[in-house]
Order: structure tokens, then sequence, then C-alpha cells
């Protein structure tokens, strides 16, 4: 292995160990190539993540034939998703406190400077996976995300018309959303949202988006939870905005051999876009072409009240909590 490699990140070092060690063999890519495409969509990146909870899925020994990440039920795995503080973290890596639906409490990264997140993938992180929430206050979400998960076999032209559909019901709400690929089929849109709602509300505003999309699109949606009475193509997966549930990160590397990218979207390129377009080596070159299409997300700050009218129209109650 190569001798560690000190960059100047700001106005932090951060120091990358084994710098050449593979970590997308099929695409000929190395830690340190990881390391390079983080600085280069890097104002989009901690956009994504500034001042949230974040959750770390780290894969240390790189993305290779046989690694497995583990599980609740199996530990044991090459990989993992790290909530708490990693030990020996630099003094100026900023934390926030939270108390997950079991009771426990874990002080979790909340990135504020870039050279956080390089750190964190110096310690093998390849997708991001920040809470709906802000330091300042962790219980009230200000983002509400809308996961349009494809079932099996189901391919990213389906979930294209779905997530047109859910633009148009927000818009008719006064409300805008903003697309994003997951690095796999599925398609995330989020809504700034102004902090004054639950968890509880946010899945149930959710669910309300759901069933109107649904009613709409009967062909296409679903809202049913149990997997195996799923019998439509797109599932809109309310119980993304549970508590202690995170969805990955605009520009979090999905990892399979293609290292393919979770890109935030214009609604205008959504038609033509396919998942297989943005990947490590592509988006660095789209970013300093283009910049970040998420820029203006936080830009203004939607009530929540429309889609909870829109719940009690439909005689929703709140959904039971995940299990």
């Amino acid at each position: 292995m190569a001798a560690a490699e000190e960059l100047r990140v700001g106005q932090r070092t951060v120091r990358v160990s084994n710098p050449d060690r593979p970590y997308f063999p099929e695409r000929g890519l190395t830690k340190l190539d990881v390391v390079r495409y983080f600085l280069a969509v890097g104002d989009g990146i901690l956009r994504a993540l500034r001042d949230r909870p974040t959750m770390l899925e780290r894969w240390p020994r790189g993305v290779l034939p046989g690694v497995r990440i583990g599980t609740r039920q199996d530990n044991r795995g090459d990989a993992f998703y790290q909530k708490r503080l990693p030990a020996g973290a630099p003094d100026w890596v900023r934390t926030a406190h939270l108390t997950f639906p079991s009771g426990r409490t874990a002080d979790e990264i909340a990135p504020d400077d870039l050279a956080v997140v390089i750190w964190a993938v110096n310690l093998g992180t390849l997708r991001f996976h920040p809470w709906p929430v802000s330091t300042g206050d962790v219980d009230r979400p200000d983002q509400l995300r809308i996961d349009l998960d494809p079932q099996p076999g189901v391919g990213f032209d389906r979930v294209v018309p779905v997530a047109h559909e859910v633009r148009t019901v927000l818009a008719e709400l006064g409300l805008t959303g903003w697309p994003k690929t997951t690095g796999g089929r599925g398609l995330h849109v989020y809504l700034s949202i102004e902090p004054r709602w639950g968890f509880g509300d946010c899945r149930r505003a959710v669910l309300a988006l759901g069933h109107e999309v649904r009613r709409r699109r009967p062909d296409l949606v679903t809202t049913t939870w149990w997997r195996d009475q799923r019998d439509r193509p797109v599932f809109i997966d309310y119980n993304q905005m549970a508590r202690d549930h995170t969805m990955t990160s605009a520009y979090s590397i999905r990892p399979t051999p293609a290292a393919l990218v979770s890109a935030p979207l214009d609604w205008a390129e959504l038609d033509d876009a396919r998942p297989e377009d943005f990947d490590v080596v592509s988006v660095p070159a789209r970013f300093a072409d283009r910049g970040d299409p998420h820029a203006g997300l936080d830009g203004a700050r939607y009530s929540l009240q429309p889609l909870l009218d829109l719940a009690d129209r439909a005689g929703l109650p709140a959904p039971p909590a995940p299990r």
C-alpha cells in the first residue's frame, strides 16, 4: 500500500490512509479516487448533510467480490452502518444527540465542514444517511422525503411517471418537490418544510400524498406496507419519514461495482435520465458544468398543512409506527 496522503480541505488537514486501495476494482477506482470524487462535488454533498445528524455506511475494504454489509441479524459483515461517533474522531467533528424509538441514545456526526465529510470518507464511508432534521431541532423534520420504491423486476422507466404525478399533486397544493436518483432503480423527491410538525405528522402527510397519487395512477402505485401484498410496480414508502429511518443523501455512492451516484436532477431532464448516467466518473464533470440542481432546495420552506388537510379529506389516520 502507498503511504498515507495529507489533503488540505478548507482550513483542515485530512489524512487519507491507504490511498491506492482498490475500492471499485471493476472501474479501476481507488480509495483516493473516491476521496477526489467527494471533493469535486463538495458543495453538493455538504449542502445535503450540513448540520444534519448523519449515519455512516462504511465499506473500509472497498466494494470487492464477497464483501458484504452487516445487518441487525448478522453483524459479521465487512461493511457496516455506524450511528455513533467513531472512536478517535477529531475534536472538530460536531455531533447531534439523538433519541431512538427504543429509548436508546447516540451522538451522531453532524457535518458542518467539507473536511468532516472527507474524514468520514477516509473511514470507508460511501453512503451518507442524514436525518431529515437539523441540529437545532432533532424532533421536528425540516425536509419531507418521498421514496418511490420500484418492486423487484420493475425498471426506472416505470418510476418516472409516478414522480411526475407526485410533482403535479404537490404543485396543486402550492408545494415544490425536488427529484433525485437513488443510485438504483428508484427516485426520491424532497420537499423543504417548516420545522413545526413531528415525525408522525410527516409520515401521515406522505401517506396522504401516496393515496392521492395512487388514486390517479392505480396502474402504477401502491401504498400497501406488507411486501407480499403489493400488487403494483411502485411503492410510495411513507415509513421512510419515521424517526430513525433515513435515506441515502444526494451525491452518495451506491456500493455496487458500477459506482453509481445518487444524483440530484431538474424535472426537465427526468424523462431522459437513466441511473447509469450518474457515477463517480461522470458526476464531477456534470457538477463542474452546471453546479448542484438542488442548490435552491432550502430556498423556500413550505407548510405541511396542505398535505395534512389532504389526509383529513381522505379520512386517513396516522399510520402505525413501523417495527
